[in-house]
């Protein structure tokens, strides 16, 4: 997806959130290098998730912190799992079961921090958890989702943020339970508050899957140019795909890949109105390119 002005004060604000999470006194200096490299970029780099992924980079090297936001993404699990019993009712009282846990999977992208359009803190989650459980889908392709899964195959999913994967794991298993492989894929390094293999193990999401790989690289969303080369077979041999958020859906919306289904809450008006939507809706998009 290409940038738009919007993305500006956006991207920006997060840059600022993080320098400050680490509590180190690079603040300046993060800002500061990340500033240097948006204007350096923003006018030869068109796509919003490697412009990010540039600027992003500039912040870390300048903090010198490698995760600045990993007590974030522990208390982010710690937040979503109270509510597994909860979820798991509510999708076996549903009268489609796998639309249900589809829409448990969207409702965790709002643990999406530090940008201003979704909640700032894990224990933000408590206070917006039932009204986003009762949210419809404004794009509802499950339809389209169920008849590839039927036929079999392999499904690769890709994650998100932290918090937002443990309610992913209903819909994983009601895939697996379909009869497809599922393989999991997590970012390369440590990336804001996305899923990395050491996050990804410490809530055991490995055992739910039939193999877990990475994008092989710092990257927001996924860099097809960068990613590694296992990671890439499963790709080019899966039935579908599965990404969640607009990370994925920035990086990998005008790639051609198999068919994809977009799982993410629009937060923003750029990628809203790229997908056909409003900002604020819940949408569960396929993208079917020949």
């Amino acid at each position: 997806m290409k940038h738009a002005p919007e993305c500006i004060p956006c991207l920006m604000g997060r840059v600022l959130f993080q320098s400050r999470l680490p509590n180190n006194g690079k603040e300046e200096a993060s800002c500061e290098a990340a500033l240097k490299k948006f204007a350096e970029t923003i006018s030869v780099e068109p796509n919003s998730a490697r412009l990010a992924t540039l600027v992003h980079r500039s912040s870390y090297d300048a903090l010198g912190v490698s995760d600045p936001y990993r007590d974030l993404k522990v208390r982010a699990d710690i937040a979503a799992m109270k509510y597994d019993s909860r979820v798991r009712e509510y999708i076996q009282n549903s009268d489609d079961i796998f639309k249900a846990a589809v829409k448990v999977a969207i409702l965790g992208n709002i643990m999406d921090f530090g940008a201003g359009i979704a909640i700032e803190s894990p224990e933000e989650f408590d206070s917006v958890f039932e009204s986003l459980l009762k949210m419809e889908l404004a794009i509802d392709d499950t339809g389209m989702m169920k008849e590839i899964i039927n036929s079999k195959g392999t499904v690769v999913y890709i994650f998100d943020n932290c918090g937002e994967t443990v309610f992913d794991i209903p819909l994983i298993q009601q895939i697996r339970a379909m009869g497809c492989r599922v393989v999991g894929v997590v970012r390369g390094e440590p990336i804001l508050n996305d899923v990395t293999l050491e996050d990804a193990q410490r809530i055991g999401l490995e055992d739910q899957l039939d193999r877990l790989l990475t994008t092989g690289a710092f990257a927001i969303g996924v860099d097809m140019r960068k990613i590694g080369g296992e990671t890439k077979k499963e790709l080019e041999a899966a039935s579908m795909i599965i990404a969640k958020g607009m990370a994925n859906f920035e990086s990998l919306g005008e790639e051609r890949l198999q068919p994809t289904a977009f799982l993410l809450k629009a937060k923003c008006t750029p990628v809203a109105a790229e997908i056909g939507t409003q900002v604020g809706s819940n949408v569960a998009k396929m993208v079917i390119r020949t």
